[in-house]
């Protein structure tokens, strides 16, 4: 029997109905980007230069076309991500979802890579753009909330399935019903 090719974003794991990949190691690598991403902003605050975060905008716009082009398996951020996390139980959450964030990510570098370079725009219209990235960074490495994944359930074509801290699950475990209209605030039943 020959075995069909992995797929091009995500894995093949038993008990999913999806491709899935490990949210760990996406956090991981969103970490990576943002500790990158922090110092040349930083810099270029401090400096008043855009030239600071041009090889971060690079970067960070390769990585992503990286991806969603020949797959997650050839991010260099993921794979450090995936080396990081290796001994970590894996979070399974669906693939589908996180092609969609990376491909908003990439239009995001994109645009600011091009209001930089090609057109000159004033510092504080780059670092705004930068800043909106490394706030989604920030959102996705230290609370596990992925803008793209909402976005994506909100406005797909497709509903999301397996995604990150459960939110598209339309049913809510007992006992853990947070600031529901029939709940105590932050009411945990065991």
């Amino acid at each position: 029997m020959a075995s069909s090719p992995p797929p091009r974003i995500g894995a093949r794991v038993p008990g999913y109905v999806v491709l899935v990949i490990d949210e760990r190691a996406v956090r991981a690598a969103a970490g990576i980007l943002l500790l990158a991403g922090g110092i040349a902003f930083g810099t270029a605050l401090a400096t008043g230069s855009t030239a600071p975060l041009q090889p971060f905008g690079m970067l960070f716009m390769f990585d992503m076309l990286l991806r969603i082009g020949l797959g997650d398996r050839w991010s260099p951020t993921l794979a450090v991500g995936r080396l990081a996390v290796r001994r970590q139980k894996p979070e399974w959450v669906g693939a589908s979802q996180k092609e969609f964030a990376w491909m908003l990510g990439f239009g995001l570098a994109f645009v600011s890579c091009t209001t930089m370079g090609l057109l000159a725009t004033p510092l504080w219209v780059t670092l705004v753009l930068c800043g909106t990235c490394l706030t989604l960074l920030f959102l996705e490495t230290s609370f596990g909330i992925c803008v793209g994944c909402a976005l994506q359930q909100r406005f797909g074509k497709t509903e999301p399935m397996y995604c990150p801290g459960g939110i598209c699950e339309t049913a809510t475990a007992p006992g853990t019903d947070f600031l529901t209209p029939d709940s105590s605030i932050g009411r945990i039943e065991r």
